[in-house]
């Protein structure tokens, strides 16, 4: 069943560096390359993105021979094993990959000479980096670069990823986001992004081979967007699909999905229905009547085992559990059967007993949740422990400091961090967020049945206490600066997971008290890793907020589902950024239903997407319609010059429009044509980039005409086009009457060094300083002035990052 996922390259700043089309790419010598000594490729992404799957599936094509020909071993890991050895266990390298991870058929000891003479045949892979605890003291621990040492094996692991041990072997590692590690060992980074609209089709086909029951379930999905925008992250998409996989086979061919709004919490507790449901007996007559609220009564003590268990490993930061932790929670034999634990796959780390884990940590997280919600004996502080894992106010300051990784201590001299570095907080996150759905007012009546009353409410009013005095505390903190007339707040991840556990609760009175607590007119979250379904939690606080907005989104994972999902708030939004999230002509075409209903819009931001000609047509709309709209962003799309013309028409009408950022499309000479027509006596068009466009002499000389007649502009950007000395000609001429535009940004794509400056050698105007045209082979004196704050900063060149363009 298998999909790729959306997969992106990018910088140790996490900026976009490009996508990646293919698992084989990851392997590319060629592309994505940050640090040629590094030997690790990162890949990151939330929890259930598909990190796991994805080092399987290339596992799958290193095995049929798909892979790099060259690659003639393949070792994988999953770093939570590394937790089950004990601080006095001690290996060598041989050892790990012979005793403990596989068994070759030849003699280990010609096979680990082979792999040491030829280390660059070896490709190793360690999933879920986040998921390795261990309290080891590494800071005392030299490097070994000897592969028959014995030592701790999370000293092999560090060297290994260092590349001190099997130097020049391929390594991949993955982690969820906000785990770092040195840069020094990065040689990649990947982000994991999830579905977009394309992949989840391609999902569904895969799922459902018919295509009337595929038509069914995209109709169902279409009417309900929330559901919709969970299936963007893939985990979340297969248990939504499986649900309705059961439905269609137990009930009827018209299986019914909830047209009711739907939170993760009612995903989580369906799929326990199912499962619990396995072991009724089946019947081609008969069907299942039971309701949900007989089903888990009748599965109170194995929910209330599982629930011991998960909460035993969740305390202890462990996600593997041995057969004594099993049986001690009265854990029947049938209840392993269910699917909700397996068996660990590799055997030997823990001795020769059986081990276990849940099926997934977001599992995990739910039973945990459920059995601090149904067990008597939890008082409120133990309810509420895992709330104290809320980022500090604190975390602003040190945010941009990354954590230190802690065996990598053994390779510098620098002191042990005091909080355990390998903590990722996701799973304690998913447990407060399971909590705020379990004891929302909606889930009474089914756990009423399974919690004393007494006990059920005053959970809910210890939960609901905290909850609020959390939110309050955390925006009150949050930094805030006075920006372009704006209140601006620049928000956390942190304040995702809250707005995530608010729409849970799905109290209209918790969104209340939170849109009041935002003191600020712009709101900041930008690179918080928001997917889709955020995006209900949002627009759930911000459609009770009162006052306009301007909301900056940049550089998430939105895609046209978050698009729908922000339906609501769209009213008080002044300023909408959404670039680099995915988004398509059908999330367009939602932004134009929407804003031009209110017509408040003043600057719109949709760079680094997958627009077209038909996106570019609605855009043209919302400029035609809002008629305050100043600032239009559509960078690095798909637009030619259809849609260009379309842009060029609308940016021609409107009155208000100052800058318009068009880099890295395709309107060549037919669309600048008709931005040359559209900056004919244009009134207010003072920033234009057209650059890396494929304009060449023909559009060029016609953009030169066309601003003999302009007095508005003042930056214009024709960089990495295919202009001639043709078009300097007629720049030169231009530039003899246009006495307004002060900066000229421009790459010619053959000119001769001598005749290119002498053309544009023009006049200083009377009374004036002199202007900027800059190209190649010209340098930037003193006197000249430096480029615009987000604008590529050398002449004739680009940033690695078009953000603002």
């Amino acid at each position: 069943m298998y999909t790729d996922t959306v997969m992106e390259l990018v910088n140790f700043s996490n900026e976009s560096l490009g996508s990646l089309g293919s698992l084989a790419c990851l392997l590319d010598h060629s592309t994505g390359i940050l640090n040629e000594q590094g030997e690790t490729i990162f890949i990151f992404g939330d929890a259930g993105v598909g990190k796991s799957m994805l080092l399987q599936r290339l596992q799958s094509f290193w095995a049929a021979g798909q892979l790099d020909a060259g690659l003639k071993f393949f070792f994988h890991f999953r770093c939570r094993m590394f937790s089950c050895f004990k601080e006095g266990d001690v290996l060598s390298l041989q050892d790990l990959l012979f005793k403990h991870h596989c068994y070759p058929e030849q003699d280990p000891e010609e096979v680990f000479a082979f792999l040491l003479r030829f280390p660059h045949t070896a490709l190793f892979t360690f999933d879920g980096l986040d998921e390795l605890h261990s309290d080891f003291d590494l800071s005392h621990v030299p490097d070994t670069s000897s592969p028959w040492e014995p030592v701790h094996p999370l000293v092999l692991l560090a060297n290994l990823l260092s590349g001190t041990l099997l130097k020049g072997a391929a390594k991949l590692l993955t982690a969820r986001t906000g785990t770092e590690i040195p840069r020094q060992l990065l040689r990649k980074k990947v982000l994991l992004r999830g579905f977009s609209p394309s992949h989840l089709q391609a999902y569904t086909r895969k799922m459902f081979p018919d295509r009337a029951v595929q038509s069914h379930l995209l109709e169902q999905l279409e009417a309900n967007p929330n559901l919709c925008s969970l299936c963007a992250v893939p985990l979340f998409c297969w248990i939504i699909f499986r649900c309705f996989q059961h439905f269609h086979s137990a009930f009827d061919s018209s299986p019914q999905l909830p047209d009711y709004t739907v939170t993760l919490t009612d995903v989580f507790l369906l799929v326990t229905e199912v499962h619990l449901n396995r072991t009724q007996p089946t019947s081609l007559v008969q069907r299942n009547t039971r309701s949900q609220t007989e089903t888990f009564r009748a599965g109170q003590g194995t929910l209330h085992s599982l629930g011991r268990v998960a909460h035993w490993g969740m305390e202890k930061n462990l996600f593997v559990f041995s057969q004594e932790v099993v049986q001690a929670s009265d854990m029947q034999e049938g209840d392993l059967q269910l699917g909700f634990l397996r068996a660990v796959p590799e055997l030997g780390l823990g001795g020769d007993e059986q081990s276990y884990e849940f099926f997934h940590l977001t599992l995990q997280a739910f039973f945990t949740a459920f059995f601090l919600v149904v067990d008597d004996k939890v008082g409120t502080p133990e309810l509420l422990r895992f709330f104290q894992e809320w980022a500090p106010p604190g975390e602003v300051a040190v945010a941009s400091c990354p954590p230190i990784f802690l065996p990598f201590q053994c390779l510098g001299n620098s002191g042990l961090a005091r909080e355990d570095p390998f903590k990722n907080k996701d799973h304690f996150q998913f447990i407060n967020l399971f909590l705020c759905g379990l004891l929302s007012k909606a889930k009474q009546k089914l756990l009423q049945h399974l919690v004393p009353a007494a006990a059920l409410r005053r959970k809910r009013k210890a939960l609901w206490a905290h909850l609020f005095a959390s939110l309050r505390s955390h925006l009150k903190h949050l930094p805030r600066v006075q920006s372009g007339g704006f209140n601006q707040v620049q928000a956390m991840p942190t304040f995702i997971w809250m707005l995530r556990c608010i729409y849970e609760t799905q109290s209209e009175r918790a969104g209340q008290l939170a849109a009041r607590g935002i003191c600020a007119n712009y709101l900041k979250l930008t690179y918080c890793n928001a997917y889709s379904a955020d995006c209900s939690a949002l627009a759930f606080v911000l459609h009770h907020f009162r006052k306009r907005l301007a909301l900056d989104l940049d550089n998430n994972n939105l895609n046209d589902y978050g698009v729908r999902e922000l339906q609501p708030c769209f009213s008080c939004l002044t300023v909408v950024r959404l670039s680099v999230n995915q988004i398509t002509d059908s999330g367009v075409k939602v932004l134009y239903e929407e804003l031009t209903k209110y017509k408040i819009l003043t600057y719109l931001g949709l760079y680094n997407n997958q627009i077209t000609d038909v996106g570019a047509w609605y855009v043209a709309r919302i400029m035609d319609e809002c008629k305050g709209l100043t600032h239009l962003k559509l960078g690095k799309n798909k637009i030619t010059s259809e849609g260009g013309k379309c842009l060029a028409l609308a940016v021609k009408n409107s009155k208000s429009i100052t800058e318009v950022g068009m880099w890295g499309n395709s309107i060549r000479d037919e669309g600048a044509k008709a931005f040359a027509e559209a900056l004919r006596d244009h009134p207010s068009l003072a920033n234009l980039s057209l650059a890396f466009n494929g304009i060449s002499t023909e559009g060029g000389k016609s953009l030169a005409q066309a601003l003999q007649r302009n007095a508005s502009l003042r930056i214009f950007w024709l960089t990495k086009n295919e202009l001639d000395d043709e078009v300097a000609e007629s720049l030169a001429e231009m530039l003899e009457v246009n006495q307004t535009l002060k900066h000229l940004w421009k790459r010619m794509a053959c000119w001769q060094p001598l005749n290119f400056r002498n053309c544009l050698a023009f006049p200083r105007a009377p009374g004036r300083s002199p202007r900027t045209a800059c190209s190649p082979g010209s340098s930037r004196t003193s006197s000249q002035p430096r480029a615009p704050r987000g604008w590529p900063t050398r002449c004739g060149g680009t940033r690695a990052s078009w953000r603002s363009a």
